[in-house]
């Protein structure tokens, strides 16, 4: 490949759209703030389809040096961006899902005020998340990883009018900042043993010094694992993310489909190198992955919010994309996160479409019998219900069923990983079913608003359908790529991302094994071939998935669709284990009475009657009462009066000869 693609045009073309719009927009028509908007992100999503076409295989990774950044001493750090097989997969999901939701966010935010501002926002969050999945250097990527947090709380708060928007953006940034301070110290520690911040150069590093078994790369590697909880909403930072939806619908599908949430799982796939020497940190990511999997689908569960649903869950799904990176299934977990970007940005957009035809309308238990009256957002969402779900052949069911295969066959806890996995499927199904049936079936129990309808239209206008029709197909045959041996694939995907999940370094076992025999860690045979995958067991696995998936749609059946009064009995229900699931484990009160009353406490009693009343504020208030004194007693002295000023000169005199007396006896 060749510099001639001009790589920096990639981020750089939404940044122009962004700068045009925000300083400009606010008197441009709206057609033209759209064209802006559409255009610099089209043009960005066929220069990346086109290396895609032209040099989907790469010999050897591409960089292009754009500028040099900082050069202070040793440190040296460029504008550049790094190119392989895994920056290609992200860019094409970013630009390509990023896109769709720019021409669905037309005819959404077509009535609201501040349209120019959304695209503007929109279009500088397209630019961000395109420098952090293109970084070579983790200063750069950390540019990106902080620009999305700053996108990210405009377009939460977008409706800063409203309290809770406003709160919700705050709460975002404040949340990611904490896993982002783990994320600055890594680099800390990256930049004083090894030197430099070049993410290839870093790995290349620690390929090359298989003694480095000490607790530094444990401790950078959890470090990051910190800042990719923040970003990628797993416990215990994933509290900012359900309060997310506060902003537009198509903030929602950004946010949790192909962008922001993904760059923590990106990152640790970008590390793997540090991962694969860390045992303790593989385990866990691969643990909290779980753990959150699970955590959040329970929550899921009775949530009645269409979107709280949808948030909830893509929580849980970013919990299996954690799993399969703490068993070192990087594909695997990168696998998922692409076929999550389709159907997830699907079932939000299907879900903007509901609420954009009942009036703004979020709550599932004023909804019911929309197949009728909305036939193309129902088949559209059934596929991403289905694709969610592990119902073949939608994608979800491949890539969750590579990931868990994937965690079966770890030697690390992997079958009681692949247990609480399997679990967390079942209530997947489960509460993606219950949406299906609460919105789609039964009764009727709110009429489309009426504002839509001398439109003509009931489901919004094509370029809402459009890009969900699209998404649509996407969930269907967005897993066939990776379709497993097992059941009669070639697992494309993996094969193509092995160039860069391929490692000559050895593993922290075989340093281990090398130095308790005496051998010299630098003298480690490079990683033994992985064994063969057991069809069998694969295959037996995919239906043991297939049925828990199918159980899930069953049981959902029987409480929503056959008896109708469920959701009437959830909400008599306030105790129990229904009311912990109800008040998300009090998990949000717990924090506040834990770590935000008492920083608030401190704050008020320390920082504002301490320190700035009487320290600071006290500092000038002596400053000012001396300044006072002394112009009081200085114009006591300027009385006007003459024998006041005859005896001040004699005092003065006096004084004088006094310290003249004194100092001459020493």
């Amino acid at each position: 490949m060749t510099n001639s693609f001009h790589l920096w045009l990639i981020p750089a073309l939404p940044f122009v759209g962004f700068l045009l719009n925000a300083l400009f927009g606010r008197r441009l028509p709206k057609s033209a703030v759209t064209g802006i908007a559409l255009l610099t992100t089209a043009i960005s999503l066929v220069l990346v389809a086109n290396i895609a076409l032209q040099h989907a295989s790469f010999s050897s990774p591409h960089v292009e040096r754009v500028a040099t950044w900082i050069a202070a001493g040793p440190l040296h750090v460029d504008f550049s961006f790094y190119l392989d097989q895994l920056t290609l997969v992200m860019l094409l999901v970013v630009t390509g899902v990023g896109f769709l939701i720019h021409i669905y966010s037309v005819g959404y935010m077509a009535h609201e005020e501040g349209y120019w501002r959304f695209f503007a926002y929109l279009n500088l969050f397209m630019f961000f998340m395109l420098v952090l999945v293109m970084a070579e250097s983790y200063l750069l990527m950390f540019v990106g990883w902080e620009g999305v947090g700053l996108a990210s709380y405009l377009l939460i708060g977008f409706y800063f009018q409203r309290d809770s928007a406003a709160n919700a953006g705050r709460k975002a940034f404040v949340v990611n900042r904490i896993g982002d301070f783990g994320f600055l110290v890594a680099m800390f520690l990256m930049l004083k043993h090894f030197g430099t911040l070049d993410i290839q150069n870093v790995m290349q590093h620690i390929s090359a010094h298989p003694e480095l078994q000490s607790g530094l790369l444990t401790g950078i590697a959890l470090l990051l694992v910190l800042g990719a909880t923040g970003k990628s909403a797993q416990i215990p930072l994933y509290v900012w993310l359900p309060d997310a939806m506060e902003g537009p619908t198509p903030v929602s599908a950004l946010i949790h489909a192909a962008t922001m949430v993904t760059a923590g799982v990106y990152m640790i796939a970008r590390s793997h190198v540090l991962f694969d020497r860390s045992p303790t940190a593989l385990l866990m990511v691969a643990f909290i992955g779980a753990i959150t999997a699970f955590f959040a689908a329970t929550v899921a569960l009775v949530q009645t919010d269409i979107k709280r649903v949808l948030a909830y869950s893509t929580i849980s799904q970013l919990g299996y994309m954690f799993m399969g990176c703490g068993v070192a299934a990087y594909s695997a977990a990168i696998f998922h996160l692409v076929t999550h970007a389709f159907f997830k940005a699907l079932l939000f957009l299907a879900a903007g479409v509901i609420i954009h035809a009942l009036g703004d309308e979020q709550d599932l238990r004023a909804m019911g019998g929309l197949r009728h009256r909305m036939p193309v957002t129902f088949w559209t969402m059934t596929a991403g219900v289905f694709a969610i779900s592990g119902i073949p052949p939608f994608a979800g069911f491949v890539s969750k069923g590579v990931d868990l295969y994937a965690t079966f066959v770890s030697p690390h806890d992997g079958k009681i990983l692949w247990a609480l996995g399997l679990v967390t499927a079942f209530l997947t199904s489960f509460y993606m079913f219950r949406l299906w049936y609460l919105a789609f079936w039964g009764e009727p129990r709110k009429a489309p608003a009426e504002t839509h309808e001398h439109h003509g239209r009931r489901e919004g206008p094509w370029s809402m359908l459009a890009p969900v029709a699209v998404l649509a197909i996407l969930s269907l045959v967005g897993g066939w790529i990776g379709w497993p041996p097992a059941l009669g694939g070639t697992d494309h995907f993996e094969r193509y991302l092995e160039p860069v999940f391929r490692t000559e370094a050895p593993t922290y076992e075989q340093v281990s094994i090398a130095m308790a025999m005496g051998q010299p860690a630098a003298d480690v045979s490079l990683q033994p071939a992985a064994p063969p995958p057991d069809l069998r067991t694969e295959r037996l696995l995919t239906a043991i998935e297939f049925l828990v998936a199918l159980s899930g749609w069953f049981f959902a059946d029987l409480l929503y669709r056959r008896r109708r009064d469920t959701i009437a009995r959830e909400d008599a229900q306030t105790g129990g284990v229904y009311g912990l699931l109800k008040n998300k484990y009090s998990i949000d009160e717990l924090y506040s009475a834990i770590i935000v009353q008492p920083l608030t406490a401190f704050a008020r009693i320390v920082l504002w009657r301490g320190v700035e009343e009487h320290l600071v504020d006290g500092a000038g208030n002596v400053a000012a009462e001396s300044a006072q004194g002394g112009g009081q007693l200085v114009r006591r002295i300027q009385s006007g009066n003459i024998r006041s000023y005859a005896g001040w000169l004699a005092l003065g005199a006096a004084a004088f000869l006094i310290v003249v007396i004194y100092l001459e006896r020493f």
